[in-house]
């Protein structure tokens, strides 16, 4: 990479052109040119007693998204080219540009590019050439110039946020709050995941005190401390060998004999409901 790509990957990009009567209607992002390469005056307007002006000013504030791709000169039989448009005045009352050949220029987004238009000079109508710069055409005694290359794509900023008093509170970077003041004859609170710790705190509780804490979400229950043995019977049963002719009395009944066995017909209950209720006959007593 040469010096001259080197510096043009470091500029930023014209984002627009115009045209501005001095320096008070130039709007406040635009450069305005105010003078040519060779030492004369950049007023496009020559006369005597003429008060207002003519000046090329640009702009490379980036902030709209845009950047000027190409510029071109045409005169007032050509046809605009396509995608192109007349660069805006901002003149004083009754002023206007001459119109024989005008200059229109490109405008694309930022990021569909890799090249744009970098600056812009003027020179009077002489022999002087402007290196790495692009002769686009002559207006009204004056030769406009342009620098095309790479450019430096500007660096987003972040917008400073306000961060809510609670969202200060949550923040990492902040010390813990001190814990609650405990009484002092309270133990510290059992740790979750050894139950021989928790156990043991147990035994030097005092009798009156309260088994369950309730500032601690892990509370301990009553079964806590109450070790797991099997009944005596069942000890017994359990290491009582199981005979070998035990499982040969066992009977497997079929549904068919399920049902025989407890076959049940509710006779009784039929002939107890189908009895009539003894009436009982209401004698009147005179009194």
């Amino acid at each position: 990479m040469s010096l001259y790509e080197a510096n043009s990957a470091l500029s930023l990009p014209v984002t627009a052109v115009a045209w501005t009567s001095n320096s008070t209607t130039c709007p406040k992002d635009f450069s305005l040119i105010s003078m040519t390469q060779d030492g004369t005056a950049a007023n496009f307007v020559r006369g005597f007693g003429i008060k207002s002006g003519h000046y090329l000013c640009f702009s490379t504030n980036t902030a709209g998204g845009m950047v000027v791709s190409d510029i071109q000169i045409i005169t007032d039989k050509e046809p605009i080219p396509h995608g192109y448009c007349y660069i805006p005045e901002y003149l004083e009352p009754k002023a206007s540009v001459w119109k024989k050949k005008r200059v229109c220029v490109r405008i694309v987004p930022l990021g569909s590019v890799e090249t744009a238009v970098l600056d812009i000079r003027l020179t009077a109508k002489s022999k002087v050439v402007l290196q790495h710069y692009t002769c686009l055409g002559d207006i009204h005694g004056y030769v406009i110039w342009c620098k095309k290359g790479h450019f430096s794509s500007p660096v987003p900023q972040a917008k400073p946020r306000s961060i809510s008093v609670e969202l200060r509170k949550m923040s990492l970077d902040q010390p813990a709050p001190p814990l609650p003041l405990r009484p002092s004859n309270t133990h510290p609170a059992p740790s979750v995941g050894k139950l021989s710790r928790r156990r043991s705190n147990l035994e030097i509780k005092d009798p009156g005190e309260s088994v369950y804490d309730s500032s601690n979400i892990y509370g301990i229950s009553a079964m806590d401390g109450v070790p797991f043995v099997l009944h005596p019977r069942f000890e017994t049963q359990a290491s009582r060998p199981v005979p070998s002719n035990a499982l040969s009395n066992i009977c497997i009944k079929s549904i068919q004999d399920i049902e025989n066995e407890y076959n049940y017909t509710f006779a009784v209950e039929e002939s107890a409901a189908s009895r009539s209720r003894p009436r009982t006959s209401l004698s009147s007593h005179s009194h």
